[in-house]
This record gives C-alpha cells, sequence and structure tokens, in this order.
C-alpha cells in the first residue's frame, strides 16, 4: 500500500499570473508576435494538460502528465487537417506518421506524453474519438492516432506507468483556447534541457503575405541539449551557467540523449508537402538554441494547417486553397522564431524540482540570465 504525499492534476491551459516568459525577463527574439504568443494564436486550436505530481512510499516520485492540441478544437473529430511531419533525429516516437505521410492529413488531435506512456496515450485517444463522434465516411470506426513522446525517466517514475486513460480524456475534455500554461506542466512535467528545468513552452509569428496576415504558432515538449551549447539569444549562456549540470557533469563527452517534439499550427493555405517543408524548418529554430540533434535525440516534428476546411469536408470534388511555394518564406522563417523562443519560454516558465529516487533538475537562474544578456548587451530594458 502507497501512501500519497502530494497530488496535483492540473487540467488548465491558463497562465500562472507570477510567471514571467522569456520576453518579460528582456530576451530578444526576431519576429512580432500575435496576441497571446502561443499556438493558440491559430484560430480554433485547443490545448489542454494534465499534469501529474505525486510522491510515493519507497522514494519514487511521479512527474509527469499528458498535453493535448487539437488543430480544430471540438470539430477536429470530425474534420481533419492538412498535415506533414519531419525526423531530424529519429531516437524517438511519433506515432499515426506512416499514414499522415500516405493522405496528407492529421485525422484528429495530437497527443504528448513519457516514452512508456505512449501505448495507453494512443488507446485512450481512440477510444475517447469513438465515444465523442459518428463512425468515418465509410462507416467504419477508424483511427490512427497521433502521439509524441520524450523521456521523462531521470525525474519521473517512469516504470510505474502512472499515466491512465482518464488522463488522458481529462486532457482532451479541457482543452480550450487561450493562454497555454508553460514550464512543469502536462508532457513537459519531468522533462530537462540543457540540464535545466524544462517543460512545455509555445509561441508565435505574424507574417503579412500580400496584406494578409497568417499566424504560425509552436508548442514545445522540450527534452533536449546538453549544457555546453545552451545559447540564448545569441549569448553562450550554458558556458557561463556552469553549476547543477545534470547529465555531462559525469561526463563531459556525453552526447544528447534527450528529445524534443514540436507542434507547428499556421492557418496559411498549405497543402501537405508545404507542411512537411514547415516542419523541417522548426530544426533552425532548435539549432539556435543549442542543439545538435545527437544520435540519441529524438527531435520530431509535425505541422498542420486550419485553412482549407471546406475541401476536407468530404465533398465528392475539393477544391483547395494554396499559396505559391515563393511565398513561404515568411512562413519559415516564422516558424523558426517561434520555434527558438517556445524553448526558452519552456525553460524560464520552469521551476527547480526533485523527482524520484533523489534526483533533481535546477531550472534556469533568471537573475543571472538577466545579468549575461546586459554583459553581452543583448538584454532589451
Amino acid at each position: 500500500m502507497r501512501t500519497i504525499l502530494a497530488l496535483t492534476l492540473t487540467l488548465t491551459t491558463a497562465i500562472c499570473a507570477a510567471a514571467p516568459r522569456a520576453r518579460d525577463l528582456g530576451v530578444p527574439f526576431d519576429g512580432v508576435p500575435g496576441l497571446l504568443n502561443a499556438i493558440t494564436d491559430v484560430a480554433g486550436v485547443t490545448v489542454g494538460q494534465v499534469t501529474l505530481i505525486e510522491d510515493l512510499e519507497g522514494g519514487s516520485r511521479v512527474r509527469t502528465g499528458v498535453t493535448a492540441i487539437l488543430p480544430r478544437g471540438r470539430d477536429s473529430l470530425d474534420l481533419h487537417a492538412f498535415g506533414g511531419w519531419f525526423a531530424l533525429n529519429g531516437a524517438g516516437e511519433l506515432t499515426g506518421t506512416t499514414w499522415l505521410e500516405e493522405s496528407g492529413q492529421l485525422e484528429g488531435p495530437v497527443l504528448l506524453t513519457n516514452t512508456h506512456s505512449v501505448g495507453i496515450v494512443h488507446d485512450a485517444t481512440i477510444a475517447w474519438r469513438v465515444r465523442q463522434g459518428q463512425a468515418d465516411g465509410t462507416g467504419y470506426w477508424w483511427s490512427s492516432a497521433v502521439v509524441g513522446e520524450t523521456w521523462d525517466g531521470h525525474l519521473n517514475d517512469i516504470n510505474g506507468f502512472h499515466v491512465r486513460a482518464r488522463h488522458v480524456d481529462q486532457a482532451l475534455e479541457q482543452a480550450a483556447t487561450g493562454p497555454v500554461e508553460e514550464g512543469n506542466v502536462g508532457a513537459g512535467t519531468g522533462t530537462i534541457c540543457y540540464e535545466f528545468k524544462c517543460g512545455i513552452g509555445t509561441s508565435s509569428r505574424r507574417v503579412v503575405l500580400d496584406g494578409r496576415e497568417h499566424i504560425v504558432g509552436v508548442l514545445v515538449q522540450a527534452n533536449n541539449g546538453l549544457r555546453d551549447g545552451l545559447s540564448i539569444a545569441g549569448v553562450p549562456v550554458g558556458r557561463h551557467l556552469r553549476e547543477d549540470r545534470v547529465y555531462s557533469q559525469h561526463n563531459e563527452s556525453a552526447g544528447e540523449t534527450g528529445s524534443i517534439i514540436i507542434v507547428i499550427a499556421t492557418d496559411a493555405p498549405l497543402l501537405p508537402h508545404q507542411l512537411k517543408r514547415l516542419a523541417k524548418r522548426a530544426a533552425l529554430g532548435l539549432a539556435r538554441t543549442g542543439s545538435t540533434a545527437d544520435n540519441g535525440s529524438g527531435d520530431i516534428f509535425i505541422a498542420f494547417s486550419t485553412a482549407n476546411a471546406t475541401a476536407l469536408s468530404g465533398a465528392s470534388v475539393a477544391i483547395a486553397a494554396v499559396l505559391p511555394n515563393s511565398k513561404l518564406d515568411g512562413l519559415f522563417r516564422a516558424t523558426a522564431q517561434a520555434t527558438e523562443e517556445a524553448i526558452v519560454n519552456a525553460m524560464v516558465a520552469a521551476r527547480d524540482m526533485r523527482g524520484t529516487k533523489g534526483r533533481y533538475a535546477k531550472a534556469l537562474p533568471h537573475a543571472d540570465l538577466v545579468a549575461l544578456l546586459d554583459h553581452y548587451r543583448r538584454l532589451v530594458k
């Protein structure tokens, strides 16, 4: 029998007013963000998160969760979205990508969790879909759920299999528009990046094409990188902040063994092959923070467009709007910019965490970051 010392279920998309984001600290970024500077700036996109924090007898601790992204909110049950994906390095998992590649369509939500909970989250997502809607256009219940993961086993009792179907249901049911909570929440509860405590982060960019504004939004589950490589706004932060490293303090030649899942949303009318091109540009934003996608790192990106709903409504002949390839450069830049900021937001929002077997991860110290930005004349005052 176990004694539950603390249990927190966070079912929210609201940002704690006291938690600063990277821009609040004076970190400079390129590009113009949307109103919320979040993936939910793309109209219709909803996010729901369940955070599991539980202390068990014997020193094991639960530090994990579920994050759900619905491209069209509840309409995602019945209305697909054009999508594409890209693996910069494939030491990880994003289910459903075989059919996504073949069909060019994302047929429901994207779920994020820890590595050893992909199966339960996959099954629970399909079960939730069956309970909510009608059979597909063929008259059959068929689903290829998309579930991504990163390994949170340094802090989380990952082999305790603490994520349950009810947590998936809660994340999907609670998904909403508006601000998105960042840091130690949802699928990012136990994650670590650049050997600092990390988690969920998000950002967005406005792009004006021929007088019309489009939005690119990004959400990351960041669990990647080693301290030496960390760069924030061009400042080599990792070379200065040497204390409390999680991995490389034990092995200076260690390679990246973490991962990152990056979800990109846009309202720009793009076809699947263009969305794959968009997904590839997330690698540029990731690289700007200092990752090199080493052999043991799972760096997997997925992009979708909320445009062309009519073309995906099941008509016998569908006509889709599409931007010409020559107009994509601004969207490419926006993806790289929003990815970079989302990763830094995940770090800034995170807080110190002690996990299973007494392991810990320290959060990025805000005052030290501000001092370094000021020293390198990069601080926005």
